[in-house]
């Protein structure tokens, strides 16, 4: 079994004279293990057990097939206490698992929304079609946390009629705003150390820049998943080692810390969705530089909430900082832009989507 994050009963709560549904929220709720990243699964579900929704969710376990048994097992022995399952739905192998919870919770008869995760997502769709329709064919809704997950299904209508889209979350209070009317090179990157990442480009950039600026520096935050003592070995080849840092994984005060200590967000993904890690670097106030993938395009205008460069070009992104370093103007509209985009990403504002979203799938149930 797995978390109940708020008391639950067979019937569900009333409050006033409306009754919150009883929600059971499956994925990889991996957060509470050390060094792993808190999802947005695990974040909405605890916010809407704040709210006095009766919530549990499953599996924190890592490992996938014991974490999948697990799931399973919950939802059997919680099948007359749930009115809504909510999955987070990832590409890949964590696919298989979506699948066959959902088929599960389909024989049981519970009421089902899928939420869509990934920038690889779109793609694992495209080359299985047919699969991925069956199995989000059993969704009373699909949440896409950007427009850009949301257009992408948009070809198959039959799901385009149930898609909903409700950006990720942000606890806004968690990140103090500072500032940047002016930027030196001091240049953060925080993503895990794999090649959906592109960790290396961050080095490239980083040789680049110190063509123009000796002392520019460079910290790299983020969970290990093969690609770090690549990383680590490029730096030492391009003479950098001295101007680069390796803190390991950022939980939430290094990341207050790491991030008041630096003045631009590189974001160098091949693939992208909603990166929650750059509306985390906005709202700390860092002017961010990202490669124009994925849903990226969709989360930043260009010149206003950020500057975009082709996917792959260290000598563009390169160009990019040297323009917020050398155009203070630009700095400080981007930093207080930013900071916007991110406070429309708070709880308070994305909870009323939840709340609407659930009210219209009971009523149809």
């Amino acid at each position: 079994m797995d978390t109940i994050l708020s008391e639950t009963t067979s019937q569900p709560v009333a409050v006033g004279r409306a009754a919150l549904p009883r929600l059971c929220f499956v994925g990889p709720m991996l957060g509470v293990n050390p060094g792993w990243v808190t999802t947005q699964g695990e974040i909405v579900a605890g916010l809407l057990a704040g709210e006095g929704y009766p919530v549990r969710s499953t599996s924190s376990i890592p490992a996938r097939l014991p974490r999948l048994a697990d799931t399973l097992r919950s939802l059997v022995a919680w099948r007359g206490q749930i009115d809504l399952v909510i999955h987070q739905v990832f590409s890949g192998p964590a696919f298989v698992i979506a699948d066959t919870a959902s088929a599960l919770c389909r024989l049981l008869g519970l009421r089902q929304i899928f939420v869509l995760h990934g920038g690889a997502l779109p793609e694992f769709a495209a080359a299985r079609p047919g699969w991925v329709r069956r199995v989000m064919g059993r969704a009373a809704a699909i949440v896409a946390p950007s427009e850009y997950l949301a257009h992408t299904f948009s070809v198959y209508p039959e799901l385009a009629a149930r898609m909903r889209v409700i950006p990720n979350i942000l606890a806004i209070e968690d990140y103090p705003y500072r500032h940047r009317p002016a930027v030196a090179p001091r240049l953060l990157w925080m993503r895990t150390f794999h090649d959906w990442y592109h960790p290396e480009m961050a080095i490239e950039v980083l040789s680049l820049l110190r063509q123009t600026y000796p002392a520019a520096t460079l910290t790299m935050g983020g969970q290990e998943k093969g690609l770090g003592p690549a990383v680590r070995e490029l730096a030492q080849r391009r003479g950098l080692a001295e101007a680069v840092r390796f803190p390991g994984f950022l939980g939430p005060d290094d990341k207050r810390r790491e991030f008041a200590a630096h003045d631009i967000y590189l974001n160098t993904n091949r693939v992208d969705n909603m990166p929650v890690s750059v509306l985390e670097a906005a709202a700390f106030g860092l002017p961010v530089v990202a490669t124009a993938v994925g849903g990226v395009p969709f989360l930043l205008r260009h010149g206003e909430t950020g500057l975009l460069v082709p996917d792959g070009d260290a000598a563009a992104m390169s160009a990019a900082v040297r323009r917020l370093i050398e155009e203070p103007g630009l700095a400080a509209c981007l930093s207080a832009n930013g900071r916007r985009l991110a406070e429309s990403c708070a709880w308070q504002p994305v909870k009323a989507r939840w709340q609407t979203l659930f009210t219209e799938v009971l009523d149809h149930a």
